[in-house]
């Protein structure tokens, strides 16, 4: 299976319609959150993911109303919206969180998820699924421009437990295309370019 991610458009229609152009080389396509600049403009970028090549498998990020979220791909046959769910996709599971875990940001714009929400959401992952996560695991591709690391504990735990072979993720701008091992599985923090994986 071929996988073509990304995160954090921002409402960067260009960078949407790049990887749309790239869609047809694609198995799937996952979004690891962050369409909206706190949380205006998701459908911007996602009226033009929805013309994909290949399914589209998304999570909310931080700037991202999952309310709004849900609305928009309800519309769209291609794009199927993952948070504490999954989907399998040619025999292939994956798994999907959204949102800031934990929350760090004071602002009435984020969109965040306590540790323990989230390790009650991941118990569901079923094993060896791909994840597709807005925040990255703590100690991997998560580290901040001032030097801290900024993942989820709850999202590492659960990548060991589920023996996942591969995290997708995003949101730690500084650690845009840092990758690591976690358990079995290699993380990426992807940013808006395209990034490829065969699994």
């Amino acid at each position: 299976m071929r996988i073509l991610a990304f995160s954090d458009l921002h409402r960067d229609k260009a960078a949407a319609q790049a990887i749309v152009d790239a869609s047809a080389d694609a198995d799937v396509v996952a979004g690891a959150g962050d369409f909206a600049s706190k949380q205006i403009g998701a459908a911007e970028t996602l009226d033009i993911l929805a013309t994909c090549r290949a399914p589209v498998l998304i999570v909310h990020g931080n700037h991202d109303s999952p309310d709004e979220i849900a609305r928009l791909c309800d519309g769209w046959p291609n794009i199927t919206y993952l948070h504490g769910t999954g989907a399998d996709i040619g025999g292939t599971a994956f798994f999907g969180i959204g949102g800031e875990v934990p929350g760090r940001k004071a602002h009435d714009w984020n969109i965040a998820h306590s540790e323990v929400d989230a390790a009650l959401m991941l118990a569901a992952c079923p094993e060896r699924a791909v994840l597709i996560t807005h925040t990255p695991p703590l100690g991997t591709a998560d580290v901040q421009s001032n030097g801290a690391h900024e993942g989820s504990a709850a999202i590492r735990d659960a990548i060991v437990a589920s023996h996942s072979p591969l995290c997708l993720c995003g949101h730690i701008h500084a650690s845009w295309g840092a990758q690591g091992q976690v358990g079995r599985a290699l993380v990426r923090n992807l940013g808006p370019g395209i990034n490829w994986f065969d699994i």
